[in-house]
């Protein structure tokens, strides 16, 4: 029921920190890390011995087979993840309650949401969605965010020195690893994952405990192992997207964080290059650990399937991870359906502008373009080659 810290990474965030050139930089980053974030773990730490105290029901709340949707990062994960939240029956962390994780952090939040349309006239709520425009513009156009909408359950680990979100404020991605969990001794893993089985207790109580939970992270396709030894009766659904789709979009809005901070052209070009590799990783490490957990149920789910067909494809899912669908939800994949139909991507991404080739990509994960028969790239032609008319 203790909050988690870790102090090793957070050391290292200090300790490369000092290491910054641009001094106002480095001010900011300090004033981050070495003071905001263990101030906040502080905070956190406090409230949830208050929850234990308070909310004794809390003891009894059980996790029951859990729903992770997992995927390299822009394959579909977050329009699945909306699709299956519109099932009643399943309970998702938004925005806010993953930065405020104790249940009297989020029982006061709705308290002060209340007080504010009952008798404020919704005036916090109309700074806070000016607030939103500020924090979140830059990169809307790119992946929507907002305090209410729901969002990966990584973002708990953010004041734990712990969450994969630290990459876009810190490019020191050949220095800090958020990725590989399931590569962590098996008492670091247990303790990450107490902390996270907490957590979610705690938004099923508030949530409903009779509601399962659903989560969908992109950085959790290196802790699938992890995962699995902390909820041996989880589901999961993995999506897969075309690679020259995805990877140069996820590079494309780290760019943008990376170059709003005023990060060095250097600092992005190494993290950018560890992040490509981490990519692959991504499309390779949650099949190869599911085939040693052959009882674990879990569906897959192809990106272009879920656009154009987006209710038969999660009613293959469910049939997959064995959970009928209710008549409600139906009716929910009905309006879902009709909406695809005017969906257009309007997003075009260069691999050249990270340095990137089709070839590089395709030789990596060479057998899931065969399995999902994404076009392969053109043979190369020598330069040399002189064509005769």
């Amino acid at each position: 029921m203790f909050f988690y810290f870790e102090f090793k990474t957070w050391l290292t965030m200090m300790r490369l920190i000092n290491k910054e050139s641009n001094k106002e930089k480095r001010r900011k980053l300090f004033k981050l890390v070495g003071v905001k974030t263990p101030l906040r773990a502080i905070g956190h730490s406090v409230c949830f011995l208050l929850d234990v105290i308070l909310f004794p029901k809390l003891w009894f709340i059980n996790v029951k087979e859990p729903v992770f949707i997992i995927g390299h990062a822009r394959s579909g994960t977050t329009l699945a993840h909306r699709l299956m939240s519109g099932d009643e029956r399943f309970s998702v962390f938004r925005y806010y309650e993953l930065l405020l994780p104790s249940l009297l952090q989020k029982k006061f939040v709705r308290m002060i949401a209340w007080l504010d349309k009952c008798y404020l006239g919704e005036r916090l709520e109309k700074r806070l969605e000016a607030w939103e425009t500020r924090k979140f513009g830059p990169t809307q156009h790119i992946h929507k965010m907002g305090l209410t909408i729901p969002e990966e359950d990584d973002l708990m680990y953010m004041s734990s020195c712990a969450s994969g979100f630290w990459a876009t404020k810190l490019p020191y991605m050949d220095s800090l690893d958020f990725f590989h969990i399931d590569q962590r001794s098996a008492k670091e893993r247990s303790k990450m994952m107490r902390f996270y089985r907490n957590c979610v207790r705690r938004q099923l109580y508030i949530n409903g405990d009779n509601k399962i939970h659903l989560s969908k992270n992109p950085t959790y396709c290196g802790r699938v192992g992890a995962l699995i030894e902390a909820f041996p009766d989880a589901r999961f659904v993995l999506l897969y997207r075309n690679p020259y789709e995805t990877i140069p979009s996820l590079l494309k809005l780290l760019h943008v964080s990376w170059k709003l901070q005023g990060n060095t052209s250097q600092s992005i070009q190494n993290s950018t290059r560890v992040m490509i590799n981490l990519s692959y990783e991504s499309y390779l490490h949650p099949l190869t650990v599911l085939e040693r957990y052959p009882s674990t149920r879990f569906a897959i789910i192809e990106y272009s399937s879920l656009i154009s067909a987006p209710k038969a494809t999660m009613e293959a899912v469910y049939s997959d991870l064995d959970i009928p669908i209710t008549t409600k939800f139906a009716t929910f994949l009905d309006a879902a359906q009709e909406k695809s139909r005017k969906h257009e991507s309007t997003h075009t991404y260069s691999l050249a502008e990270f340095g990137l080739d089709d070839h590089e990509i395709y030789n990596q994960l060479a057998p899931l373009f065969t399995r999902f028969n994404w076009p392969q790239p053109q043979p190369c032609v020598d330069s040399k080659e002189q064509v005769n008319v």
